[in-house]
């Protein structure tokens, strides 16, 4: 389950509450048979004792492990992990919070950086995370020559995506010149290349592969996963066009023995237009430097040879703090056939990936239709 631009009065355990119980009903489990729960907050750290209390399951295996962003699909390796070692059999996954509808979040988190500052950077009072992004971006367009328009491309591929999504957040046309021309929030970056600010809550339940067929008529396989962490801010990173994205992919691919040629469908978090330039070259996509043109044609659109963030990402779609859990689900109902106008026509293998901090902490998966023994043979 995934969505909720505004949550209103309800709390971030009532939506992740209801999402919980929409995925496991729709695995074909019950809650009673849940025994793994995997989930962190932006703002508690005492989260997955709140949410099992709240569900009212008693797990044999729990972790909270805070990487930003990028948690939900790190997730997914802790999972293996878990599921594995016999932790556990039945693990869930979940996510949600209000910063649009309850703004003392969003408080709470400034709080909580003031009680943690970066020696390196704190001095200058960056309007962060928007600045360090913009680095980022600037440091790419000098050292490659990708341009505005390319950046914009980003977000007018996934307002695309979105007007054919009836649960997306912003649906409403969008051009290059529309990004351009928005208001500057830190140079080079305007607010449209800027994710939103929503609720939302997710979740996802895996299992063993052994009993997935048993379960759900069409289960989907992790087939690699990689996780990855260099630095914690922007000041730290050793070069500001390379992510840890470059270790985490080489992880997921090597453990799925596939290639990004073989992928039907990406799902990059999408935080800033600069962020999917640069995991579409760390993953192997294109070749360092090419990113910007690489999304400037129309092949990340609908249509597109290499079909990203197709429910619309974090730009247009939904983005309630950490975004992750959305880049599995939407994989997940592209794999399965269910993504109705915005469905990849036979996509059978896709690959998510989550960012955390600034660049910080990356994750990766593939995921496939075939199960690990199938795709072997």
């Amino acid at each position: 389950m995934a969505g909720l631009g505004h949550a209103g009065t309800r709390s971030e355990q009532d939506i992740i509450a209801q999402a919980a119980s929409t995925a496991v009903a729709a695995s074909g489990l019950r809650m009673e048979q849940i025994d793994g729960i995997i989930t962190a907050s932006l703002t508690s750290p005492w989260w997955v004792m709140r949410m099992a209390e709240y569900l009212g399951i008693r797990p044999r295996f729990s972790d909270s492990t805070m990487f930003g962003g990028s948690s939900f699909i790190a997730a997914l390796k802790i999972a293996q992990l878990a599921i594995a070692a016999g932790e556990c059999d039945n693990l869930l996954i979940c996510y949600g919070a209000t910063p649009r509808s309850a703004p003392s979040s969003t408080a709470v988190n400034q709080m909580r950086a003031a009680l943690d500052p970066q020696p390196y950077e704190h001095p200058y009072q960056p309007f962060n995370p928007p600045t360090s992004y913009a680095l980022a971006a600037a440091r790419h367009m000098h050292e490659y020559g990708t341009t505005r328009e390319q950046l914009a491309k980003v977000a007018v591929a996934a307002r695309k995506w979105a007007q054919l999504n009836p649960a997306a957040f912003k649906r409403d046309p969008l051009t290059v010149d529309d990004v351009m021309n928005a208001k500057m929030v830190s140079e080079p970056l305007t607010v449209r290349d800027c994710c939103l600010v929503t609720d939302g809550a997710g979740a996802f339940v895996v299992t063993r592969a052994d009993r997935a067929r048993d379960l759900h008529p069409a289960p989907v396989h992790v087939l690699g996963t990689g996780h990855a962490h260099w630095h914690r801010q922007i000041s730290s990173m050793p070069e500001l066009t390379v992510t840890p994205a470059v270790d985490s992919g080489r992880a997921a691919f090597a453990q799925a023995g596939l290639g990004p040629a073989d992928i039907d469908v990406v799902e990059l978090y999408d935080a800033f237009t600069i962020t999917p330039i640069l995991f579409l070259e760390d993953l192997g996509f294109c070749a360092k430097g090419e990113g910007g043109a690489f999304v400037s044609d129309g092949r990340i659109e609908p249509g597109g040879s290499l079909p990203m963030n197709t429910n619309g990402g974090g730009l247009s779609f939904a983005h309630p703090g950490m975004y992750s859990i959305f880049l599995v689900i939407e994989a997940v109902e592209q794999l399965r056939g269910a993504a109705g106008a915005r469905q990849v026509p036979e996509a059978r293998t896709a690959l998510v990936h989550g960012n955390g901090g600034v660049f910080s902490s990356e994750a990766t998966a593939i995921l496939s239709t075939a199960s690990p023994a199938e795709v072997r043979s």
